[in-house]
């Protein structure tokens, strides 16, 4: 991790995004960028000075973000972290995505204004987009406080197929935190089976790491994913959930598009997705 995006509108969630991005830049030593989106009633970019006059609320808001971008700075730069700070206008996820290949960013940070239980208030937004299309893994932050450094992380996994790749992606983090990693298995009504046959393909999985030592396997028979889920959280608390994503329809295909957006939309945990190149 050398070079980390973190996209803000400076909401709350946005807020406690950067506050880890901080603090995970400090312990990865990488560098930090923020990146705010706005929107303007005419193309900003191609408008000269004079012209801007003639939009007093935009120029007002710009000022406003410029000076909220400054105060990251500020912050990153306090820690000690190297930091640069963009303000695009007119920009959606193509610019996101076009600004984080430029820069070569290896993880993205953002939050999401997403009400827990409500799926509709997720589905559309720029963050389901760059989930789906970026290649960087990303960590969503919602409504929990964020634990850091995280003690316990969930990585959620069916283990049909090697996931061996995003495995790597939380073992970095679980080592850098001295976190333990629960694996955990779910099996829904449709696939019900013995509880010891279905820890084989993750024990068969975990062979493939021998020298990590702080772990638990579960598997837990629910009636759907998100119900596994929170029994499981009933029992462990966790301080973020890890799952991956084929970055094709929808949010993560490891499952299906419909688990997996209820994952994401219902947990007020942080959820980290990891890209699976097909």
């Amino acid at each position: 991790m050398k070079n980390i995006l973190v996209p803000t509108d400076f909401s709350e969630n946005c807020t406690k995004a950067t506050h880890l991005a901080i603090k995970m830049a400090k312990i990865y030593n990488a560098e930090i960028h923020f990146l705010h989106l706005m929107t303007t009633p005419v193309d900003w970019v191609k408008l000269d000075k004079l012209k801007e006059k003639r939009y007093p609320e935009t120029v007002k808001q710009i000022g406003i973000a410029k000076a909220k971008l400054r105060e990251l700075e500020k912050e990153a730069e306090h820690e000690g972290l190297k930091c640069q700070t963009f303000l695009q206008f007119d920009s959606g996820q193509k610019d996101i995505l076009e600004h984080s290949g430029h820069f070569h960013h290896d993880f993205i940070i953002t939050g999401s204004s997403g009400t827990k239980g409500l799926v509709r208030e997720i589905t559309g937004s720029y963050v389901e987009k760059i989930v789906r299309k970026s290649t960087a893994p990303i960590i969503v932050v919602k409504e929990d406080e964020v634990t850091f450094p995280f003690k316990d992380i969930v990585f959620l996994s069916d283990f049909k197929e090697d996931v061996s790749i995003p495995f790597k992606e939380v073992l970095s983090i679980a080592e850098k935190c001295d976190a333990k990693i629960h694996l955990l298995r779910i099996n829904t009504e449709t696939d019900f089976n013995n509880i010891e046959l279905d820890l084989k393909p993750v024990m068969v999985f975990l062979e493939k790491f021998p020298n990590i030592n702080k772990y638990s396997l579960n598997v837990y028979n629910e009636t759907s994913v998100e119900a596994g889920i929170n029994t499981f959280l009933n029992h462990q608390s966790a301080d973020l959930i890890a799952m991956s994503t084929y970055g094709k329809t929808g949010f993560l295909n490891l499952f299906s598009k419909s688990i997996a957006e209820g994952v994401t939309n219902h947990s007020a945990l942080p959820v980290m997705t990891i890209h699976i190149k097909k």
